[in-house]
């Protein structure tokens, strides 16, 4: 059995979930694209997962608890599993993003506390 999975996906091409695709086991991610002027067909919550985006490319606007904020590269943000969402590109772009749920409080540890430095899977070759 092996300790990894690695696959290639289309960034472009709408919607992939990697649940499956990876066989995640303690998160969900979704590389997302909305074509120009396009929007999620829904508001919607969560009942227990929190959710991060990363804003890969483009720009939108964010629909959260009311309020519509403006999207552009570089932003991330997270919603709280209560938060009422909705996301759409703009009339002029199209928007890339990516989308991570896990359980909202459900983090253990992080890469300060859980990453342990490997000594005996050897060395790439650029070490």
């Amino acid at each position: 059995m092996s300790n990894y999975s690695l696959k290639n996906v289309d960034l472009n091409g709408g919607r992939v979930e990697l649940h499956e695709l990876l066989q995640l086991t303690g998160c969900e991610i979704s590389c997302n694209t909305l074509p120009q002027g396009a929007s999620v067909p829904f508001v919607h919550r969560h009942k227990k997962n929190e959710e991060v985006y990363i804003i890969l490319d483009g720009a939108g606007k964010l629909f959260i608890d009311g309020e519509e904020l403006p999207l552009a590269k570089g932003d991330c943000f997270r919603i709280d599993p209560a938060g009422a969402r909705c996301i759409s590109a703009a009339p002029d772009s199209s928007l890339h993003f990516l989308c991570i749920q896990a359980k909202a409080d459900s983090l253990e540890g992080f890469t300060m506390n859980d990453g342990v430095v490997g000594e005996d899977g050897g060395k790439p070759s650029w070490l």
